[in-house]
């Protein structure tokens, strides 16, 4: 993996799992510079080639998800927002995604672990890796960045927070510019989690959990810290998924979660019937590559939640 023109490297060995604004910084960084942060998959590094779903209960819970850093931007103080231009994503071209009994959207239904490693070409224009049933086309994206919150103490790493964090949004990907509130002087930013493919939602709890090395440039606004993370994209989003159009199954009701479970128990049900599918392989296809839209929610007392599969990972 290799990207070019930035003034620093933080290698992946400088890891932290959770949150807290005490952990000492393991660079100081001016507006303007260019990091790059090595970062490890969510599992850190846990499984390989060789791994199978028994390995997942082998995997030690207080080392999910370890970001790179954190970094202590010169200048930043409480109420300034971090600016923050993604750069080059170098993936390494191995991933895995997996069932992780009790996480996910159906985690009741799904108790059984199940995982799925991957291998990927990294050198092509339009890059895609074959999954359980399907050829994904790939995205790399970063899925936790974020900086301390003000609040003492060490804090999970694992739910999103108003400093950003585990977001899990593709298209913080080559491009996006992504502005942070500063809650702490410094912000002190980190970044991990990376992914290279993932629909909307995350469905059943992990992407294409994949190490990258990631260039990002740092720059801060003084007084304009956003109430909660906010970004910009460089162009569209969904161009490597639209070219065949998808398929489309619903849930309606008066819950939203309830109405997202009902229509991605429905892609898993379609997936199984049209292309025999298994309903692990569904669940795990799904959580990669498609998308839960909210379609409707004015029309009280039920709301329309969309999962949009594309077509062209079937053909």
């Amino acid at each position: 993996m290799a990207c070019n023109q930035f003034q620093h490297t933080i290698h992946s060995l400088h890891s932290h799992c959770g949150w807290n604004n005490a952990y000492e910084p393991v660079l100081h960084a001016a507006p303007g510079e260019t990091i790059l942060f090595e970062c490890r998959d969510a599992a850190g590094g846990h499984y390989t080639q060789s791994s199978t779903s028994a390995d997942i209960a082998r995997m030690d819970p207080d080392k999910v998800n370890p970001v790179t850093g954190p970094v202590y931007v010169d200048g930043a103080e409480p109420g300034d927002a971090l600016k923050i231009t993604i750069g080059d994503i170098s993936p390494s071209g191995f991933g895995w995604t997996a069932i992780i009994p009790g996480f996910g959207l159906l985690a009741d239904q799904f108790a059984d672990p199940r995982l799925h490693v991957w291998s990927y070409d990294t050198t092509v224009v339009e890059p895609a890796t074959y999954g359980p049933a399907g050829r994904v086309p790939l995205k790399p994206f970063i899925g936790t960045i974020g900086l301390a919150p003000a609040e003492n103490s060490l804090h999970s790493v694992i739910p999103p927070r108003n400093v950003g964090g585990n977001m899990d949004i593709k298209d913080i990907a080559r491009g996006t510019v992504l502005y942070l509130p500063v809650e702490v002087k410094g912000a002190l930013l980190s970044v991990g989690d990376t992914h290279a493919a993932q629909g909307d939602g995350e469905v059943c709890g992990t992407a294409i959990e994949s190490a990258m090395d990631v260039a990002v440039t740092i720059d801060l606004v003084k007084g304009g810290a956003p109430q909660s993370p906010r970004f910009t994209t460089p162009g569209p989003v969904s161009r490597h998924l639209d070219a065949k159009g998808y398929e489309v199954t619903t849930g309606i009701g008066p819950d939203l979660m309830e109405a997202a479970r009902d229509a991605v128990r429905r892609m898993i049900d379609l997936l199984g019937s049209e292309h025999g599918m298994t309903p692990e392989d569904a669940y795990m296809l799904s959580s990669v590559c498609a998308d839960l839209r909210i379609s409707e929610i004015v029309d009280a007392p039920n709301w329309v939640v969309s999962f949009y599969f594309p077509r062209m990972v079937m053909e």
